[in-house]
């Protein structure tokens, strides 16, 4: 019985590894949401990777949350993925609304901003040259920053880690409350782990990349990616 229980251990804290990797890995909204105000908001590396980790421990913690009361209190497995589904719907149409917003609001900054002429006239030559305000970034003011940051965090916490509770919490559950807890910590650190890999290696390879031009569409560019995993997270599951 002992040899029993010890494989089962065994199973589910490797099952909880595999399963936090491979789900944050085939979930573009746990890294491209980062990585793409990141660019836009001009984060820097330090900042992107606070709040990436903040608002991927508020995911899983949710779910944590959820899943003990409901094991403590004896609710259905059925029950519980339900609210789950519930969580997800309301998670998947906030992204979306929050990266059509941006998206739209990103489109104006880049129209306001579009490039112009300037003609002078020195010891009579006329020559032109282009102009654009706020030439190389187009900063949002401190509290639009702030703002923009919690409204990433709660969308997350809302958010909830699908597998978690059926496939590790509730196995677990069979053995023990403290070995629930246990592995629920192994799955919250590799999802969070995953999400700032992924994020970290994005931005090193993007730096790579220089393409100027593209700068005063960032906004836009970036509503835009969120919004692309919104539609994916609500219409195909991801």
């Amino acid at each position: 019985m002992i040899y029993i229980d010890m494989f089962d251990y065994t199973v589910i804290m490797y099952t909880a590894i595999v399963v936090g990797f491979t789900h944050t890995l085939l979930g573009p909204d746990h890294y491209i949401p980062f990585i793409a105000l990141s660019k836009s908001m001009n984060w820097n590396l330090k900042k992107t990777m606070f709040i990436t980790m903040l608002c991927g421990f508020g995911h899983v913690i949710s779910s944590v949350i959820i899943g003990l009361i409901g094991i403590i209190f004896g609710k259905a497995l059925i029950s519980l993925s339900g609210l789950e589904t519930l969580r997800g719907e309301f998670a998947a149409t906030l992204l979306l609304i929050f990266g059509f917003t941006y998206f739209i609001w990103g489109l104006w900054q880049s129209i306001k901003n579009k490039s112009h002429s300037h003609i002078h006239k020195h010891n009579n030559v006329i020559h032109t040259h282009d102009h654009i305000h706020e030439e190389k970034h187009f900063h949002l003011h401190k509290n639009k920053n702030v703002v923009t940051s919690w409204a990433l965090f709660l969308i997350f916490v809302f958010g909830p880690c699908e597998p978690l509770i059926p496939l590790i919490m509730y196995p677990a559950a069979k053995l023990n409350l403290f070995y629930t807890i246990f592995v629920s910590v192994i799955f919250a650190t590799t999802t969070v782990m995953t999400m700032l890999m992924i994020v970290f290696l994005s931005l090193k390879g993007m730096t790579k990349i220089k393409i100027e031009f593209l700068n005063r569409f960032s906004h836009s560019l970036a509503g835009f990616a969120i919004l692309a995993c919104g539609i994916l997270v609500k219409y195909f599951n991801f």
